[in-house]
């Protein structure tokens, strides 16, 4: 990595819109950046809160006002240009300047990419039909909570977070819900059985069918679902829930390096390119207390990664040495997870009598992982133990 200091005198230029880039905007501050701020994004709306989308905004319990990270305020107090609408097109990282759409030419001191990812539109026929929805930003949230207020069916092809959370959500909204996984169990192959079965049971008892080790073949007309296991489907809703894919194509026609389809950088968010830091679900990052580059795809960390990102170009110290974590919410149930998120070869598992459990995540006989459902104090301990390699015991 070459190494940056940073500059807290000179223009900083944050490309992306979500939490990393407004985390990087805010550190930068923080850390005594005095230097001018532009975030470009390409995104219409303000950063705002992205976990909702899936579960209290889809089903009508918040609007659009509860959506955005800061008010309008903030920006003018923090001195921060927020440019809305505009995507960047190029990075000249020798010139230290962007190119904007509108064929703006933006010059920075240092540049924080923060592009963040988008939806997987898989590689069968139909998949990527207008009619087809994803659910990633504020825009495509508004238009499926606009089509179930009128659907009574609808077909939710994955089983990740996303996927649990927005069927979740359209079945409490009185849509009757199909899951299509090519998954023994939801989220089995991340997290186990034991996690895949109550994600199963969770999401059965919220009224939504789920349609396990069946791969959807194709869509048709963007409502009419094939596969080659059940008879074809049609609903009034098709989710596409597949996973997401970073937005590395800036970074690489800019010729930053790329790892594993991530910008890589070192533990203080640093590219191979001067001047130019990367954060959240785009980078491949070094965590010091893993030892080892990390890939993580979850909100606190895309937070955390940009305010690294934006004291390192204020030129004050920070690294990223933190386990990995996030919660989920299906329905009215909480899921936490911390782990280094790279593998486990044995699992363990505690019940509790209020219906509370965790499964601890051992690999090579340490610690790496702990899931907890109403077992805060295992969480909190578990995310000690992990860090500290500690050897698996419960």
């Amino acid at each position: 990595m070459v190494e940056n200091s940073g500059d807290n005198t000179g223009e900083l230029v944050i490309i992306g819109g979500g939490p990393a880039g407004l985390s990087a905007a805010r550190a930068y501050r923080q850390a005594g950046g005095s230097g001018s701020v532009r975030i470009i994004s390409a995104d219409t709306d303000a950063p705002y809160e992205r976990p909702q989308l899936s579960k209290e905004f889809l089903r009508g319990e918040t609007e659009d006002k509860d959506l955005p990270l800061e008010d309008t305020e903030f920006y003018r107090e923090h001195d921060i240009t927020l440019t809305l609408g505009e995507a960047v097109t190029s990075l000249d990282t020798g010139a230290r300047t962007v190119t904007t759409a509108s064929g703006e030419t933006v010059s920075y001191t240092s540049c924080v990419l923060a592009t963040g990812n988008e939806p997987v539109r898989p590689p069968f026929p139909g998949a990527d039909h207008p009619d087809v929805y994803v659910l990633r930003s504020a825009h495509s949230a508004r238009k499926l909570r606009e089509a179930a207020d009128n659907a009574r069916s609808a077909i939710v092809v994955g089983s990740g977070f996303i996927g649990c959370e927005a069927a979740v959500s359209l079945a409490r909204k009185g849509v009757q819900v199909t899951v299509f996984t090519p998954e023994r169990l939801p989220q089995a192959d991340r997290l186990g059985d034991v996690a895949g079965n109550r994600l199963l049971h969770w999401l059965k008892a919220e009224g939504v069918s789920v349609l396990a080790d069946t791969k959807v073949e194709g869509i048709e007309d963007g409502f009419r679902v094939h596969t080659g296991l059940v008879p074809t489907l049609d609903a009034g809703i098709v989710l596409l829930a597949a996973g997401i894919e970073p937005r590395v194509d800036l970074a690489k026609a800019a010729g930053i390096d790329i790892d594993a389809g991530r910008v890589q950088v070192d533990q203080h968010m640093r590219t191979s390119a001067a001047g130019v830091l990367a954060a959240g679900d785009i980078a491949l990052a070094y965590n010091t207390t893993a030892g080892r580059p990390l890939q993580v795809e979850h909100w606190g960390e895309a937070l955390k990664m940009g305010e690294i990102a934006g004291r390192t170009a204020a030129g004050a110290q920070a690294s990223w040495d933190n386990v990995p974590g996030f919660w989920t919410v299906i329905g009215d149930r909480v899921l936490k997870y911390a782990a280094w998120g790279d593998g486990f070869d044995r699992t363990e598992v505690v019940h509790y009598a209020d219906g509370g459990f965790t499964v601890w995540y051992g690999k090579d006989g340490a610690t790496v992982g702990v899931l907890t459902h109403n077992a805060d104090a295992d969480y909190e301990r578990g995310t000690g133990l992990v860090a500290r390699g500690a050897p698996l015991l419960v």
